[in-house]
């Protein structure tokens, strides 16, 4: 069906508002019949917008955020692992001594949500709450130290939404039309016919498409699409990592279509300012949480006090598939309301269990709760951070998690603080008996420690996590081997000079371990301040230290560590418990037909 305006009407509008009859004349490839509504400013027909993403004010802080979690339904393992990636970049940025605004939140309005509440015999107020304290709670139990929650439904949040769309309508970005097209439900937008699968199946929830017809107001993305190309040239970075980059570069190319921003058939959400018979549409409602959740908590919160909070954002993380909106309609709707774009948008890849993909109906869905609770926060965290590459798809399976998480944190750091704590015990009065500066004076783990702690920090910055996490669990590696080649356990039987030798050694991996506790701080916090705690800290002592603490010479002589105990438990999988309760069972019998034995004995 295509765009039907009456030629007078044409003429008219023309002479009131040249720009936006011009916005109106190219839409025609849209099965569209606009409505027209002249409460537009005319004198603000042109575009107002800001691409400049750097601040160079230092004062600036660090604004991360994840997306606005959809609550639909319980948080799940796609979902925490974003928010673990998320923490461990923001607690990075802390121990760099920047100032962090850590944002993280939950998405609640939309078809969907009513939907979800109604299967669940609730009405969707009591079911956001329900679900929203859900991610609160598994946040905690993940150890995530975000500073802002913003719900959709929080009062300041809806004032923002409700300025910042009166701010782009004020710039001609927002007409009224009819459309027609085929609507996933799921997706909540409307799907182009060559992009859906056989039978109109959408290509992320393989459900049919459902053909809907709409009066909406649509928000002008094509005029944009010059000014989006333009960014991007500039600054690739953008769109990180660099193959996501060039996914939103091609949808750019193939010409963007305007997009609807309101529904008129979806009672659970924000109303439409000039139009109470309409709500947003969810995406141009949560992608403003990112702002909202800036602003503090007073009476009358503004855009622009959101905006001077701290906007813009240092980096959005994202999963791949909600690029399009944060790549694309995101930024132009920050141009239209003349907003600066945030610095970067980094889509990392999904997760799969035993190589296939996780699906409530394969019965194969991995929950976060569970994986916490049978193996811990630190095993979680540490696992999907190194085994994944970030950015890309990752696969969990239960025994290379065990195996993982064994080999690297139960026997490579672990096991090496626990020796050597033992060692000093029994030879030193768990005293160290001179500065770590001093006992590694020309020592090769000195140096190699001191390079791959900053091979680690760039590995960080680039957002390179799992690499991160790899050259922590070398210098772990190479005190171990430190460990193995001096001996210092002969050297201590053989006395003198070689006892000596033997407790400078001590210090030395002490430090090594010291230096591992903070750099893998981002990713095991927990750990890491037990493996603090046995070094003889704090726990002030360690919410003060900053990434200057990985440099060389931080245990000084006469210190005294804590009694050595095991601060990781290695994990046991299936196998290795079943053989153990087998081997016991046997044992039991034997023991019991021995006694059996020595009764007959008896009594003969």
């Amino acid at each position: 069906m295509a765009i039907r305006i009456n030629c007078s009407i044409q003429n008219t509008l023309s002479l009131l508002n040249p720009s936006l009859f011009s916005l109106h004349s190219r839409i025609s490839h849209l099965k569209l019949k606009p409505q027209l509504r002249f409460s537009q400013n005319p004198s603000r027909g042109v575009a107002f917008f800001c691409t400049c993403a750097t601040n160079n004010n230092n004062d600036q802080p660090f604004v991360l955020t994840t997306p606005l979690y959809y609550v639909n339904a319980p948080p799940h393992m796609g979902s925490a692992y974003t928010t673990i990636a998320a923490d461990a970049i923001a607690r990075f940025q802390r121990l760099l001594g920047k100032k962090v605004i850590f944002i993280t939140g939950t998405d609640e309005h939309g078809e969907k949500i009513a939907t979800a509440a109604m299967a669940q015999g609730s009405n969707p107020h009591d079911h956001c709450n329900l679900i929203s304290q859900a991610y609160r709670t598994l946040w905690k139990d993940l150890d995530i130290s975000y500073d802002k929650f913003i719900r959709t439904t929080d009062s300041k949040h809806e004032a923002i939404v409700k300025e910042f769309y009166l701010r782009v309508l004020a710039n001609g970005d927002i007409y009224r039309a009819d459309y027609e097209g085929l609507y996933c439900v799921n997706c909540e937008e409307y799907k182009d016919e060559k992009e859906l699968l056989d039978n109109n199946k959408c290509p992320v929830h393989l459900k049919p498409c459902v053909s809907r017809k709409e009066d909406n107001y649509f928000f002008a993305l094509s005029k944009y699409q010059k000014s989006l190309e333009e960014t991007l040239n500039k600054n690739p970075n953008f769109v990180q990592p660099s193959y996501r980059l060039n996914e939103v570069q091609s949808w750019i190319k193939s010409g963007l279509r305007d997009f609807s921003i309101s529904r008129a058939s979806v009672d659970w959400g924000i109303p439409i300012p000039n139009d109470k018979t309409q709500t947003i549409y969810v995406w141009f409602d949560a992608l403003l949480g990112y702002i909202s959740a800036l602003s503090d908590d007073q009476e009358q919160p503004g855009l622009q006090g959101a905006v001077s909070s701290g906007w813009p954002a240092a980096l959005h993380l994202i999963g791949k598939d909600i690029l399009r909106f944060h790549a694309v309609y995101w930024p132009a709707m920050l141009m239209s309301a003349g907003l600066s774009l945030p610095n970067m948008v980094f889509g990392h890849g999904f997760l799969t269990k035993d190589g296939m993909k996780m699906g409530k109906s394969l019965g194969n869905t991995l929950e976060p709760n569970d994986l916490v609770q049978k193996f811990g926060t630190d095993a979680v965290r540490y696992f999907f951070l190194r085994e994944v590459e970030f950015g890309n798809d990752g696969d969990y399976s239960e025994e290379r998690f065990i195996n993982i998480v064994n080999a690297h944190l139960a026997n490579t750091i672990g096991n090496l603080l626990n020796r050597t704590l033992g060692l000093l015990k029994k030879n030193c009065q768990s005293t160290l008996v001179v500065d770590s500066t001093t006992a590694a004076e020309g020592n090769e783990l000195k140096d190699n420690v001191e390079k791959l702690v900053d091979k680690a920090r760039i590995h960080y910055e680039n957002l390179s996590l799992s690499s991160a996490c790899e050259t922590v669990m070398e210098i772990g590696n190479a005190g171990n081997l430190y460990m193995d080649e001096h001996a210092p356990w002969s050297l201590f039987k053989q006395g003198g000079t070689a006892s000596e030798a033997a407790a400078k050694d001590l210090v030395i991996i002490l430090e090594t371990v010291r230096i591992i506790a903070i750099a893998l701080f981002p990713v095991t916090p927990s750990l890491s301040w037990r493996m603090y705690e046995q070094l003889g800290y704090s726990r002030d002592q360690f919410d003060a230290t900053t990434w200057r603490d990985t440099e060389w010479g931080g245990l000084k002589g006469g210190q005294v560590m804590a009694q050595p105990k095991p601060i990781f438990a290695k994990i046991e999988n299936q196998t290795e418990v079943e053989d153990k309760v087998s081997a016991v069972g046997r044992n039991v019998k034997g023991k019991g037909k021995k006694i059996k034995q020595a009764q007959e004995v008896l009594g003969a």
